[in-house]
């Protein structure tokens, strides 16, 4: 197998996993993205998937870890503001 295989196959596994996440786990977990709600557009899972389907997965995996680290920065903001309606609970790890 070549690297590009590699790469693609990666990167269809991980789109997969995180529709099969958007499926059955996001709906049923209670809380929202905290960069979706603070600055609208997309969650970070619909934005990950995008990136996995336009980027080789090194690059990817660098957007990533920016968007979860925008993200956690979203949480706090959102945490710290009353009556924003977020959640403590983190929908992305602190990176």
């Amino acid at each position: 197998m070549t690297t590009n295989t590699i790469d693609t196959i990666a990167r269809q596994m991980a789109i997969a996993s995180i529709g099969g996440y958007q499926t059955y786990i996001s709906p049923r977990k209670g809380f929202a993205c905290p960069h979706r709600l603070l600055h609208g557009g997309e969650s970070c899972s619909t934005y990950i998937k995008q990136v996995l389907g336009e980027q080789n997965l090194l690059s990817a995996i660098q957007t990533s870890v920016r968007r979860f680290q925008d993200c956690n920065a979203a949480r706090e903001t959102l945490k710290a503001t009353p009556g924003s309606g977020c959640l403590i609970i983190p929908c992305c790890i602190p990176i």
